[in-house]
């Protein structure tokens, strides 16, 4: 529950375009950093600060694609601790949760997930943060905790994995009516034809009719 994969490519994709895009944006904050003599010392510092952490978080991606869940947590924390003004303290904490919860150390992921959730700058990461730690909270059966944290607003992107998710807590709790209303609204707010709404469409099934 706790990582679904529609949730984890539009992860994929916010890494994909630091991949692509870090070093433009981190040499535009270097340039703006030595024409505007004011505030040049403090830019340049947090250009060099998100340089590092780029290149921590590009070792964190090898690692992470190696499958060393030991790895991914330790230059996670590395991250999370020296360099939790960048962009990536985010990216780091999200992967750094995931291999904790592969690895069962589901403590370790909650904590790390609610860090992304506390001070997360991405709204964006934050969303996916709570999403997961639902998901864990949900497996645990701590269905209150699961719904308070589904209870924020996302983004318009992760409303539709929101009420899934939604769905499932009150599903659980013998919710049905509160269950098909978050999956109905799942449907609404998914794409069109896609194999996710096949899925929310089975869960829908599965609860039966209304009385």
């Amino acid at each position: 529950m706790a990582y679904d994969l529609e949730e984890q490519e539009q992860l994929d994709s916010i890494k994909d375009w630091w991949k692509e895009n870090g070093k433009l944006v981190i040499l535009g904050v270097v340039a703006c950093a030595l024409t505007i003599g004011a505030f040049q010392g403090w830019r340049y510092y947090t250009a060099q600060q998100a340089e590092r952490a780029a290149v921590l978080f590009s070792q964190l991606d090898q690692a992470e694609r190696t499958g060393d869940a030991k790895k991914v947590r330790d230059i996670g924390a590395q991250i999370i601790s020296k360099y939790d003004s960048t962009p990536y303290a985010g990216m780091a904490a999200l992967s750094a949760a995931k291999a904790s919860f592969l690895t069962g150390e589901l403590e370790e992921a909650k904590k790390t997930l609610q860090w992304a959730i506390d001070k997360s700058r991405e709204e964006e990461l934050r969303d996916v943060a709570r999403l997961r730690l639902a998901g864990i909270l949900l497996d645990e059966k701590k269905y209150d905790e699961s719904l308070k944290l589904l209870g924020a607003k996302p983004r318009d992107t992760y409303v539709a994995l929101y009420e899934d998710l939604k769905g499932d807590v009150l599903a659980a709790q013998g919710k049905a009516e509160g269950a098909r209303a978050a999956y109905r609204l799942a449907l609404q707010k998914s794409d069109q034809g896609g194999s996710y709404r096949q899925l929310i469409e089975l869960k829908l099934d599965a609860l039966g009719e209304a009385k």
